[in-house]
């Protein structure tokens, strides 16, 4: 009777808190999924269901499609590619006695601790940080984790899955390496020079870029420099999407998200030309045409942004600051400079810091290799006062619920 019972089966993170604690992507936070396996009977309270063996591991999701956003392509191109790794290690949360096929059960709750691989790792996948979850428009790409809780009941077993939304917090742009200025220097045909500087290169949703900009002539060319005309300078942020990059035939897509055109039509100073030009990152709004921000998916969190820098196994963004200079009497001079896209503004970043510092403290006093759990609750069918944990008691021969 017992085997014929399906079990119910449930997650549950700590009390007022998410399953993810701690901050992928920084590994002083030591950050890991906490929480509990709740198996039940899933027909009727009283009935109990036969375990054998139950087991637990976070699981990362990849797809690529990129010709998903063309209606005609997405019937003539290649399919949707996926692949599935197991993120870090997979835990044995309970084994039935041995000997003994299953046992009955009428409740089981299995506290575990999931550590999120925080070191790179090399080749070493299952070490690797994991990309943060992430959907582009029309599914050409997305990330995404699930707990999957595997239940053996005698000779069957059954996979549970709950989607787990993970964020990345390793490019926030408060980080002091990503605000040490940046300088570039590009020469077309050595008359002109286009030099450039960024006084830091992470940013997110809405943050402001300024970029120095400066246009020198060829002390040895000046003959030919004091000729050239400055006609227009060309801010722009490109999106570069590598599908398949460890592949044999990587794909790239790129896109201009944003341009910034400033108009100079003037000759070049001996001295050279300096300006400054700004240009604001794109964001995604979150609320409706009435203000309400809408119920996201399980998967996925609210980015207020459409995409940010990520590497993955089938595909990477990458970001590219281009200035292009458009000059008479001389070659048009571009120069691209990869940045950083954070998925979070400079401000929420700056307000994440203090939670970070915290998150850090209180992982030094947890031991990685025996992290500290609530005792697990196994209460089997023949347990004295089983029946009472249902909320049931035997009257006169009679199941009834129990009134306290």
């Amino acid at each position: 009777m017992a085997e014929r019972v399906t079990a119910f089966v449930r997650v549950s993170g700590p009390p007022n808190s998410s399953f993810l604690v701690g901050y992928p992507g920084i590994s002083a936070t030591l950050p890991r999924i906490e929480g509990k396996v709740e198996i039940r009977p899933s027909q009727g309270y009283s009935a109990p269901v036969a375990i054998s063996l139950v087991r637990i591991c976070l699981q990362r999701r990849e797809t690529i499609h990129p010709a998903a956003e063309s209606m005609a392509k997405r019937h003539l191109g290649t399919p949707r590619r996926e692949t599935t790794d197991v993120v870090g290690k997979e835990l044995l949360l309970y084994r039935c006695a041995t000997g003994r096929e299953a046992e009955s059960v009428m409740a089981m709750d299995l506290p575990f601790v999931l550590f999120i691989p925080f070191g790179r790792g090399g080749e070493e996948t299952n070490r690797r940080i994991p990309p943060a979850s992430l959907q582009l428009s029309a599914r050409t790409a997305e990330t995404f984790y699930e707990l999957v809780v595997t239940v053996q009941q005698g000779q069957s077993v059954q996979k549970y899955a709950f989607p787990v939304p993970l964020q990345r917090y390793d490019t926030l742009s408060t980080f002091g390496m990503y605000n040490r200025p940046e300088h570039k220097v590009a020469m077309a045909d050595n008359i002109v020079t286009l030099g450039i500087s960024l006084p830091r290169w992470s940013y997110g949703p809405m943050d402001p870029i300024t970029v120095y900009i400066k246009l020198s002539p060829n002390p040895d060319w000046m003959a030919k420099a004091r000729k050239v005309t400055i006609q227009k300078l060309i801010l722009s942020i490109e999106e570069e999407i590598t599908y398949n990059p460890e592949g044999d035939e990587p794909t790239k897509k790129i896109t201009r998200l944003q341009k910034h055109t400033q108009n100079v039509g003037a000759k070049l100073p001996e001295v050279g030309y300096v300006t400054n030009m700004m240009i604001l990152v794109p964001h995604k709004d979150l609320r409706d045409a009435n203000g309400i921000i809408r119920r996201g998916q399980p998967a996925f969190p609210n980015y207020e942004i459409a995409s940010f820098t990520t590497t993955s196994t089938l595909y990477k963004i990458e970001f590219f600051l281009c200035i292009k200079a458009q000059l008479t009497s001389a070659r048009d001079i571009t120069l691209r400079q990869p940045i950083v896209i954070c998925s979070m503004d400079h401000q929420a970043c700056k307000e994440e810091m203090d939670a970070i510092e915290q998150a850090a403290r209180d992982a030094s006093s947890v031991d990685p290799n025996n992290p500290p759990l609530p005792p697990r609750t196994i209460i089997l069918a023949n347990d004295p006062g089983a029946l009472g944990t249902t909320g049931i008691r035997v009257i006169g021969g009679q199941k009834k619920p129990l009134i306290e």
